[in-house]
């Protein structure tokens, strides 16, 4: 029998969007997963292509079954009915499993699933549309919310620091936000140093204040 508690091993339970994204993701970097779905449709989709059990993971006796206990990590995306969503994180509860991720669909939602026991609550509609709103605002290519008011960002740069160095530009004394980074096309990323030159077709990772950095992105 398995050990208990393998380190890598995750349940992922209902394969929505966000269940299989990360259930795929989890096998394919060869961490030990077992999906969880109580949708035949949904089982026969993915069948062979994920290791994957029928079950209605909102019953605690199936959870029993099919070793849940066993599991260091569980991954509810169960999401749009919230007494399916709130039985299940409470029956990981119940069996112990040390790190239970929640997906909420709400702020409301998120605030019970903490209260009756999960770790970490995500929201992946509310995070995906903050991240595009800020994309779409100016130079972000992408955009990453490390901690509350600190986050990284990959951008083109604005025009005033094409041609010059990191130190010429003064980029952090300027605008209080540090070039973790520059990538030319076609080339290999590279930690920057005051010496890196930026070009008008290099992409930069930054870092700092996020307000801070929604300004530097919106300089031509």
């Amino acid at each position: 029998m398995a050990e208990r508690r393998v380190i890598h091993s995750t349940l992922v339970i209902g394969l929505g969007r966000f269940g299989s994204a990360v259930a795929i993701t989890l096998d394919r970097i060869g961490r030990e997963v077992l999906a969880v779905e109580s949708d035949p449709r949904l089982v026969e989709q993915w069948s062979g292509r994920i290791p994957i059990v029928e079950a209605d993971a909102a019953n605690p006796e199936a959870l029993e079954q099919l070793g849940a206990a066993e599991f260091h990590t569980a991954v509810v995306g169960v999401a749009t009915s919230l007494e399916a969503s709130v039985l299940i994180t409470g029956n990981l509860v119940d069996v112990g499993t040390e790190q239970i991720w929640a997906k909420a669909i709400s702020a409301e939602h998120g605030r019970i699933l903490r209260r009756i026991g999960a770790h970490h609550v995500v929201y992946p509609e509310a995070d995906a549309g903050q991240r595009v709103a800020h994309m779409v605002s100016g130079k972000m290519l992408d955009y990453i919310e490390m901690d509350e008011g600190f986050t990284i960002v990959k951008m083109r740069p604005p025009r005033e620091t094409h041609g010059f160095t990191v130190g010429e530009s003064d980029i952090r004394k300027k605008y209080g936000i540090t070039v973790i980074g520059v990538k030319a096309p076609g080339e290999p990323f590279e930690y920057a140093t005051e010496a890196t030159r930026i070009n008008a077709d290099d992409l930069l990772i930054v870092s700092g204040d996020t307000t801070l950095l929604e300004r530097f992105a919106m300089r031509p």
